[in-house]
């Protein structure tokens, strides 16, 4: 297969920055198809048009989508997103609009979540024809999209324009799976035989998720060292069995991070920008920030913490140690929200320790940047971690990270050594929160007593390239390994 080949390439996700974000999905959805597009393939994108998104876009055509029986009207609408900036380049998005399931006040978490991503994926099949569109490959994401390539196989196959149409299926978290009563088959025009432990059955329910696993030409999550946790109990959360029948169609690719949008030479939110030639000025961006959280300023390490605030992100380690951590000369930065428990603590600590610790609970764009840049350590102690962006972004920024050895963080992030100078970050691999303090430790020594070092490790992180350039590249690369799977699967059939 020409490997130099411009792509066709429908990326398909529930959500996509800059028009809707919960979490890291959306800044993949709306980064990787930009540098795809600036390897000079074709991508658009499609979303659900939800209530809040306020963007201008073009109404294209509408038209019905039968689910349980009844029709229902899809209606496409179109904007774009700029390539890395350049108003002369641009990726076409589409909305699929539909007032009973998507207008609403908010993305997720509503009574009838199967039947509004049901009719969702069915409508991203049925409205490429009338865009006279044909993807190589479709490129789908996470449990709402999970459908579209058992869809495409089972049902819509026997149409020409569809039937050579590959499909790649990207875990971003196995943790979300999509499980609904056996019952939606029949939103998704499915018979019951699909309800088979081979198919889409999973612990009497219907998965989603499962479906993209299974039906999918390839399936690749964020991470090598993720794509290999998955496959074990530990990790796999009960998909581990698919996973490994799976293995030899499961890949992992770590993600980039959007270098335009984190640039501290050119970043208007923090105070002073800098990159690995001017790190000193790096020092006023600390003082800002600490001024800014009401903490004494001065030359003391700062630790950040910019995160949802869960047990998945290692909140009980970081609780377990903070008594101790307290005792240490540092100031500690928290932007994040969650559960009640965690944030009560924080602010329960704020108080106990108000020139130590400055607490920001809810999101804050500006500060989150003003964090990345004005600390010294960045911290992500996960138990789990698919790829992980807060340490790629820190790295940028040249805000060392501290984290545990797993996922994306443990492709991301290598150990510092002070004798050989080699390593970006400070790890720890046990699920222990001693482990966690004793990488804490460790960077403070170097910090405190190696500044040489620390200002040398420091310039190689503002030197460090994560930006989705070669993720992009891998991704082409299994774009061509799934269209091959898919050439070969159609000549065993017509044989």
């Amino acid at each position: 297969m020409n490997q130099e080949k411009q792509l066709k390439i429908l990326f398909v996700s529930a959500e996509v920055s800059p028009f809707a974000k919960t979490g890291g999905l959306a800044d993949v959805a709306g980064s990787l198809p930009q540098a795809l597009t600036e390897l000079g393939h074709d991508v658009r994108i499609v979303m659900p048009k939800y209530k809040f998104i306020s963007h201008q876009m073009e109404t294209r055509f509408d038209f019905p989508i039968t689910i349980s029986g009844r029709k229902e009207t899809a209606v496409i609408r179109e904007s774009y997103v700029d390539v890395n900036g350049d108003n002369n380049k641009k990726v076409p998005v589409y909305f699929i609009d539909n007032y009973q399931y998507f207008d609403r006040d908010n993305m997720y978490c509503y009574f009838d979540e199967v039947e509004r991503f049901a009719f969702f994926c069915r409508a991203v099949i049925e409205m490429l024809p009338g865009l006279d569109f044909k993807p190589d490959i479709i490129h789908c994401n996470d449990w709402q999209t999970g459908p579209i390539p058992v869809l495409l196989k089972e049902q819509y196959s026997i149409i020409p324009f569809y039937e050579d149409i590959a499909t790649l299926y990207t875990v971003h978290n196995l943790f979300y799976q999509g499980n609904y009563p056996k019952d939606c088959l029949e939103l998704l025009g499915l018979k019951e035989d699909y309800f088979d432990p081979d198919k889409l059955e999973f612990y009497g329910d219907i998965s989603f998720m499962k479906a993209g696993l299974v039906y999918a030409d390839i399936i690749n999550t964020v991470s090598r060292t993720y794509a290999r946790e998955i496959q074990t109990p530990l990790y796999g959360e009960r998909m581990d069995g698919i996973l490994r029948k799976r293995s030899r169609d499961l890949y992992g690719i770590v993600n980039g991070i959007h270098y335009c949008d984190f640039d501290p030479m050119t970043d208007s939110c923090i105070l002073r920008n800098y990159d690995h030639q001017s790190v000193e000025n790096k020092k006023e961006n600390k003082y800002a920030l600490q001024k800014t959280m009401h903490l004494p300023v001065g030359d003391v390490p700062v630790i950040g913490l910019i995160s949802r605030l869960v047990d998945q992100k290692g909140l009980d380690l970081i609780a377990e140690i903070f008594e101790d951590l307290m005792t240490k000369d540092v100031q500690f930065v928290l932007l994040g929200s969650g559960d009640r428990y965690y944030e009560r603590f924080f602010k329960d600590m704020d108080k106990h320790y108000p020139d130590k610790i400055g607490v920001y609970i809810g999101f804050n764009a500006a500060l989150a940047q003003q964090i990345y840049a004005g600390c010294d350590m960045f911290l992500m102690p996960s138990r789990f971690e698919p790829c992980g962006l807060g340490q790629l972004i820190s790295l940028r920024y040249g805000t060392i990270p501290i984290v545990r050895a797993t996922g994306g963080l443990a492709d991301t992030v290598s150990n510092y050594d002070p004798f050989s100078k080699r390593g970006n970050g400070f790890v720890f691999k046990e699920y222990v929160a001693e482990k966690l303090l004793d990488a804490i430790e460790r960077a403070l020594y170097v910090y405190r007593d190696r500044k040489d070092l620390w200002t040398d490790l420091v310039k190689r992180a503002l030197e460090s390239d994560f930006s989705w350039a070669n993720s992009a590249k891998e991704y082409v690369e299994l774009y061509h390994t799934a269209m091959g799977k898919k050439s070969e699967e159609e000549d065993v059939q017509t044989a």
